[in-house]
């Protein structure tokens, strides 16, 4: 099966900047995003160095929309019986590669291990590299059990998106150098990346600058933690790709009404999102490159 996606090159193993389309729905006004839409928001992701999208919820970004534009999938798979179906769908559209979502995290071991099975074998009878998402209300909703996983299925793949174990299991109650060393067969399987930084308490925290001081209670530098785990996992990619493989960072800053974004009262009391997620989003990319060429 296609452990990583592969561009068909012999060059090393590298890096491509792509943007979750979820990270431009319902921006707020002032954004630094104008609002474009097709070709022309095409060029202005490109003029931005992005690379490609990842194709979420959002109708505006449709294949047709894209010219050469690159773009991959996500979706979310229940049941074994579900994975050939969408993975038929995503190859048809021609996603290049699909990240997951994967059960509601309620699966005991057996349940999970034909939950993975099901993904592999799809990935293999469809030629579509598929990467299973560290999300909370999943299979790999805490780094004990994804681990485990690793295991029982050495070639299993992931997007991470540490933001859930970072918060969800607040890592850093506790030897925080201990869970890294702990999670390194996850790090070893990184082929996808969703870019977001959480604090030990929300999901979604906004940075100021590429190397910003520690602002929050305790001191507690997220910033730094998160480049650290993205090193580890760059170089899990690098040590374990072969020829042409890629590994996408896409940023995914999600909006307020999912709980994602939080928002804050202004002078007047309106309440509006803390941060413009485009231009947050800019700012990972050039954390993302500036961590990924020596890691």
């Amino acid at each position: 099966m296609a452990h990583y996606l592969n561009d068909g090159t012999a060059d090393a193993p590298k890096l491509r900047v792509y943007l979750n389309t979820d990270n431009l729905t319902d921006l707020p006004e002032d954004s630094v995003w104008p609002g474009l839409e097709g070709e022309a928001a095409v060029a202005q992701l490109r003029e931005d160095g992005f690379e490609g999208l990842q194709l979420g919820e959002s109708k505006a970004y449709e294949p047709s929309h894209l010219g050469d534009f690159p773009y991959c999938g996500l979706d979310r798979i229940n049941q074994p019986e579900e994975a050939d179906a969408v993975f038929r769908t995503h190859q048809q559209r021609g996603d290049s590669c699909i990240t997951l979502h994967v059960g509601w995290g309620m699966e005991g071991d057996a349940e999970a291990h034909r939950l993975i099975e099901a993904i592999l074998d799809a990935s293999e009878t469809h030629g579509l590299p598929a990467f299973i998402e560290t999300h909370r209300a999943t299979i790999t909703q805490d780094m004990w059990r994804t681990v485990e996983w690793t295991k029982a299925f050495p070639e299993i793949r992931f997007n991470a998106d540490f933001s859930h174990f970072y918060c969800g299991q607040e890592m850093v109650y506790g030897d925080f150098e201990a869970k890294l060393d702990f999670m390194q067969p996850i790090f070893d399987r990184t082929g996808f990346m969703h870019g977001r930084i959480a604090a030990p308490g929300y999901m979604q925290a906004p940075i100021d600058s590429v190397d910003q001081t520690p602002t929050m209670a305790l001191g507690v530098d997220y910033l730094t933690h998160f480049k650290e785990m993205w090193r580890r996992a760059f170089a899990g990619f690098k040590q374990n790709a072969g020829p042409g493989d890629v590994l996408i960072f896409a940023p995914e800053l999600l909006r307020p009404d999912i709980y994602y974004a939080r928002v804050i009262p202004d002078a007047k009391g309106k309440l509006s999102e803390e941060a413009d997620r485009y231009a947050q989003a800019k700012l990972y990319q050039q954390i993302a490159r500036s961590v990924y060429a020596p890691a």
